[in-house]
């Protein structure tokens, strides 16, 4: 059994940052590969940003390559979400994933997800 918890969401300005975190718990952390998703109102979930098992390689969407950075502490078992340069079109929950292939980008491909996590960006 695997469980991930975030916290971090909130409200922000636009232009301004936040960073969200997830603990991951019930196996061994640096063997799952983690992303983030997110959905907005009357939206699909979509791919926002992966990171591979070993934390060696990245991946980001276009609509949010050079604002945000995806990383990984496998001594915490905890994955990080930096959010700077924040749009209105941020505005979305936001969720961590994990699974067993490195730079998933299809929802369906991950076996285990936290609650969600609420980010607005204000304009």
């Amino acid at each position: 059994q695997v469980q991930l918890v975030e916290s971090g969401g909130g409200l922000v300005q636009a232009g301004g940052s936040l960073r969200l975190s997830c603990a991951v718990s019930g196996r061994t952390f640096s063997s799952i590969a983690m992303g983030w998703f997110r959905q907005g109102p009357g939206k699909e979930r979509e791919f926002v940003a992966a990171i591979s098992q070993s934390g060696r390689t990245a991946y980001y969407a276009g609509s949010v390559k050079g604002r945000f950075t995806i990383s990984r502490d496998n001594g915490k078992d905890t994955v990080y979400l930096q959010m700077n340069s924040l749009k209105p079109e941020d505005t979305a929950v936001y969720y961590c994933a994990g699974g067993s292939r490195d730079g998933e980008t299809n929802p369906s491909n991950y076996d285990y997800w936290g609650q969600g996590t609420q980010v607005t960006v204000s304009s």
